[in-house]
């Protein structure tokens, strides 16, 4: 795992034209910043994807100690939903789940998870406010700016501990494994611009 580094220097304050009072959508964040920082990302998540990464196989994510779940848990072989599933007449995941929002880097064709959480009811975590939505939409329209593609997605993992303590350690245990950028616990690691002017 990357050192946690506060003082992460990818973005400084010549890059952005960041004030008080000005709003985010009114920032021009130029693509190459913007790829440089999805790829440190990429750098740091990329080998964790893979079967046998010492810090997802070999330490128990659940009080029952399941290795073989352990071995076998990967993010990217959950089914990719759209933002807007909970719109859907019929929800098509229910109960206790740790969800992950992911986009797709479309030069590299690389994943990256920009955030983990964790919910009692899948069905209805996404309505209503959320910090975020404001993140990704920071973040969706800072790309859109920089004629660059996004393909968000939200993917469930209904296989998770029922009692919500033991899955808010396990939510903990993959925000420290994956560090997302978009987590208040991981976010000031890469020095995220998209959430610097919402609070």
């Amino acid at each position: 795992m990357i050192e946690l580094n506060r003082q992460c220097n990818l973005f400084n304050n010549n890059n952005f034209n960041f004030s008080d009072k000005s709003p985010i959508q009114d920032v021009f964040i130029d693509k190459k910043i913007i790829k440089e920082w999805q790829e440190k990302i990429i750098a740091h998540q990329s080998p964790i994807f893979k079967p046998g990464h010492i810090d997802v196989n070999q330490s128990s994510l659940f009080e029952s100690n399941s290795a073989e779940l352990n071995a076998s848990f990967n993010p990217i072989e959950l089914t990719p939903l759209p933002l807007s599933f909970w719109r859907w007449p019929k929800a098509m995941h229910e109960g206790p789940a740790v969800y992950f929002v992911m986009d797709k880097i479309i030069d590299s064709g690389e994943n990256i998870i920009l955030y983990i959480g964790e919910t009692i009811s899948a069905e209805k975590r996404w309505k209503g406010e959320h910090d975020c939505k404001n993140y990704l939409s920071s973040y969706s329209d800072s790309l859109h700016k920089a004629n660059m593609t996004t393909k968000l997605n939200i993917r469930f993992w209904l296989d998770v501990p029922i009692k919500t303590k033991e899955r808010r350690k396990l939510e903990q245990k993959l925000i420290q494994t994956w560090l997302p950028p978009f987590n208040k616990e991981t976010r000031e690691i890469w020095a995220t611009p998209f959430t610097s002017q919402i609070n």
